[in-house]
Order: C-alpha cells, then structure tokens, then sequence
C-alpha cells in the first residue's frame, strides 16, 4: 500500500509482564512498525509496579480494556495474577487475539488466537501436542530441553493443517518472546498482527522467523559486536582482560537482559571485578535454570572453574521467579563448593522508592530475592541496581547514574562496590591456608541477660558447636575442644559470669567508644 492510501487506525499491543527488561524493544517496535501499520502502540505494563504503585495497576487494566492484541506472561504471583485476571477475562472475547505465555495457568488458559481456545476442552491437536512433548510432568525439567522442545514443536506442527496452525502460532509468539531482542520483539508483533488483525488490509504481512540465541553463553560489554547481539560468544577464550592465575568469580546473568540490551548494571559489575583484579564469566541460561550456564562454563572435569558464584538474576538458582527448586540447586552448589552470594537489581520498585523508605524491600520482595535464594544457599544478599522513577534517587543519587531512558536498569555504584568488595574477601578467605586463617564462632544471644545464649528451636545449638568444632580440629585447625558437650557448655556460660553480671564468660569488654571508632559504616548503617 502506499503511504498516501495508509489510514491511521488506533491499534494496541498490550503485554503485561513481570517487569520492564523488554520495553525498549517493545519501544524500538513500535516505531520501526508504525511505519507500516499507522496508529500502531505497543504498550508495556510490569506487573512488579503494581505492590507500590496502585496507578501503575490502573493504567494496565485501562490498556488491557481497549486492548486489540494482549499478551500477558512470566505472571506467577497469586497477587499479581488476582489483581489482572478478571480484566483479561473480560476482554478475552472482544479482543483480536490473546496470549497467555510462561505464565500461570490461570493465565495460560486465557490464550484465545484463533482456533486455539486454551480455555476449551483439549482438542485432538493438543492431545497429539502431549505426546510430541513426551513426559512433562516435573516442573523441574532442564530449561534446555524445554528451549530444544519449543523450537522443534512448530516446524512439527507446520505440517499439520487447519487448527494446527494457530497452535503453533502461539508456540512461536513463545519462541520470539524468549529470545526478545528488539528484531524478535518487532517481529513478535508484525506476526501475530499479520495472522490475528481484524483488519484485512494488515494481515498477510511477511514475517520473519524467530532469530535462534544461544540457550546459555557468556556476554561481556568488551566483546566486538558478532553473529549475535548483545555481545554474547560461547567461547570462554573469547572473554577479553583475562588473568592468568587471578581468581575467576563465575557471574550468573538474566537471558533476557543480555538478548534486550538492557545491561548498564551487569556491565557496571564486571567492570568493579575486574578493576579489582579478578577474572569474571559472566554467563547466562534460558528457562528459568542457571544450571546449563554453571555446568557449562564454572564446572571442569577436575573440579570448579571458579572461586565464587555470584547470581545476579535476583531469583532462585532453579525456577527464576517462578518456582524453586532448592533441592536440585544444593546438589549443583555442593558439586562446585564455592561461596555464593546473591545479589538483585530492584524490580518491584524504583531506586528512589527504596532510598527513601525506612522499610528497604517489600515482603513479596524480601521473600523472592532474599528468602528463596538462601534456601539455596545463598549468603550476602545485596541490591546491586534498579530503575529509575520520576521522584528521582534521593539518598543514593550519587551512586545511581540516570541512563537516558528511565525504564532502563541503572547500577547503584555504591552498592555494587561492597558486592564486589564481599566476593573478593570471600575468594581471599577460600585460597587461605588453614594456618593463616583466624575463625570466630559467633552464637544465639538475644534478648540480652535472658537465658538465650546458644539456644534455638528445636536445635541442638552446643551440641551442634562441639561437633564443628571436633571436625575443624580433624582438619588441621589450632583448636582446644573441651572433652565434652556439658564441658563445652560450662565453658561458654560459666566463668567469669557472675562478676559481669552477664550469662556468658566475658573475655572482653568493648566500650561504646570503640566501636563507633572502629566501625566505619556505622554512619550508613
């Protein structure tokens, strides 16, 4: 058609996600197709917005009502999917089509895209779909197999005619969105436009096919722009500023940052390592499962290719924001026996909310990037970056560069510097001898003077003790153990006690003074 026979037609794209890695493609989008489609949007919302912002969630339900095209994913949360259901639900109908990806299956089952009724009794398609699939029942499959299943499962499903072809047109809006670089994105959106748009002269349009990422690779802001965006390899030997003999910290990254170009803060980590002087894999996996990245690029056949595992995802090491899986990640942290710290870009809020809140992070936030990744193993955990908002980053703007686009991830230097500044005294403790090294074991003792030192519910906290202490005495540590638990016991209580007026054998006493002399972040804390 030519330009001047284009009518300009409102038109809406909207895609409710977890949060807003994706929307400067979906913004890259926009522009490059309203060329061919005038009065074209593409409108993001991010569900993670919506715990403090209650406008934030208006404005979604508003752009979902009048929505032509929706597609709503990565919502896992019951609170997040409460809080949008019943909207979808009544727009499913009237809208062009609607597509429920790597969601809940509240969500999922909202798909309408033609043919496909994900609500509507399993059809004879979907049933031959299951068994193409083969066995699925563990949610904790590898996210390689899933990814190698999701890009044969459409070339299968082109062959088989009629209602077919809608469900494989929601197996590739999955395919482009997984691999969401701004051309998979734009194309994302051209295709179900082509295939789902009421109006006539819009569809038919020629799209091309989802670009193929790596599942897992190594992205590196120094690497020289290749066959794929983002500066991503799968050679380790390509990484450039690398040491020989430095210690190695393996970094594990979101996918979908790295393939959106949205990696201000991951750059701003590598570089703080390597200015330190450490070597940094910085790897990444897709579906939700950093293990391919670890057992491809941090594990050798001697042993652990690295000497610490920082994750900078936020999430559970198996299962992202969706589920976790702490059993299979204790045996792969067990395999590689490192330290490993969590670390989290803020996503349920921006960095001028959480400088300025006595709180710091929300329950949904302190229960998904601090609690599940310490049932892992995590330790550490510190925020490492965030987005920006309007109110500014009062409190910590020093630290927080503005990128030029707000919705984009920018570093909290600050923050990042204590990251850094952990994971090197981590890797320095690790490669210490055991002669070198000073240990101190530090008990329960709260409230003050009430009885509660060494104590804990239903553990065995000096019985626990003297056994660490026998096997560290077995190790080659300088250590005198008691000859008993009761011993033991007496020791730490007893004493000098009664003199302090304290239930503890005090071996020192440290004045007030001293401390705020000798604690230099005593001003930040």
């Amino acid at each position: 058609m030519r330009d001047d026979q284009m009518t300009f037609r409102p038109y809406r794209v909207v895609i409710i996600t977890l949060d807003r890695h994706v929307e400067s493609a979906c913004q890259s989008a926009s522009r490059a197709l309203e060329v061919d489609f005038p009065g074209l949007e593409v409108i993001v919302h991010a569900a993670a917005e919506w715990g403090e912002d209650p406008a934030a969630l208006d404005a979604a339900r508003e752009d979902v009502a009048r929505g032509d095209i929706i597609v709503a994913n990565l919502l896992f949360l019951e609170d997040q999917i409460e809080a949008i259901r019943p909207d979808l639900e009544a727009r499913r109908e009237a809208c062009d089509a609607m597509a429920g990806l790597i969601a809940d299956a509240k969500i999922v089952k909202l798909t309408r895209m033609g043919t496909l009724d994900m609500a509507a009794p399993a059809s004879a398609t979907r049933r031959l779909l299951k068994k193409l699939r083969g066995d699925t029942k563990s949610k904790f499959d590898s996210g390689a197999k899933k990814m190698a299943m999701l890009r044969r499962l459409p070339k299968l499903l082109k062959l088989i005619p009629g209602k077919a072809q809608d469900l494989r047109a929601w197996f590739l809006t999955m395919q482009y969105w997984l691999g969401a670089s701004d051309d998979n994105v734009e194309a994302m959106v051209r295709f179900l436009i082509s295939r789902y748009c009421r109006f006539d002269d819009w569809r038919g349009a020629k799209v091309a096919a989802p670009i193929e990422y790596p599942d897992c690779g190594l992205y590196h802001p120094d690497l020289p722009q290749g066959t794929f965006p983002g500066r991503i390899t799968e050679d380790a030997a390509d990484l450039p500023n690398w040491r020989a003999g430095a210690p190695t910290i393996g970094l594990v990254m979101m996918r979908s940052y790295v393939l959106s170009g949205d990696t201000a803060h991951y750059d701003a980590v590598i570089r703080g390592m390597e200015e330190k002087g450490l070597n940094v894999l910085p790897a990444f996996a897709g579906g939700l499962d950093a293990r391919p990245a670890i057992e491809t690029f941090f594990e050798t056949g001697k042993g652990p290719g690295i000497d610490a595992l920082v994750s900078l995802t936020g999430f559970s090491l198996v299962g992202g924001p969706a589920y976790n899986d702490n059993d299979a990640a204790i045996k792969v942290l067990t395999r590689l026996d490192v330290p490993y710290i969590a670390a989290h870009p803020l996503e349920f809020q921006t960095l001028g909310q959480w400088a300025a809140s006595p709180q710091g992070l929300g329950p949904i936030e302190t229960t998904m990037l601090i609690a599940l990744p310490e049932l892992d193993g995590a330790t550490c955990p510190t925020v490492f970056a965030g987005r920006h908002g309007p109110e500014g980053c009062d409190g910590c703007h020093h630290y927080c560069p503005r990128p030029s686009d707000n919705k984009a991830m920018a570093p909290c230097l600050e923050r990042i510097t204590s990251l850094v500044e952990k994971t090197e005294r981590l890797v320095r403790l690790r490669r210490r001898t055991i002669a070198d090294s000073k240990v101190a074991i530090v008990l329960f003792g709260f409230p003050p003077n009430a009885g509660a030192v060494g104590t804990a519910a239903y553990l065995s906290v000096f019985e626990s003790l003297y056994n660490t202490m026998l096997q560290m005495q077995a190790d080659g540590y300088d250590i005198d153990v008691p000859p008993s638990v009761d011993a033991l016991r007496s020791a730490v209580l007893e004493g000098n006690a009664a003199q302090f007026g304290q239930e503890a054998n005090v071996a020192a006493h440290v004045s007030a003074d001293h401390i705020v002399a000798n604690t230099p972040p005593l001003k930040a804390i």
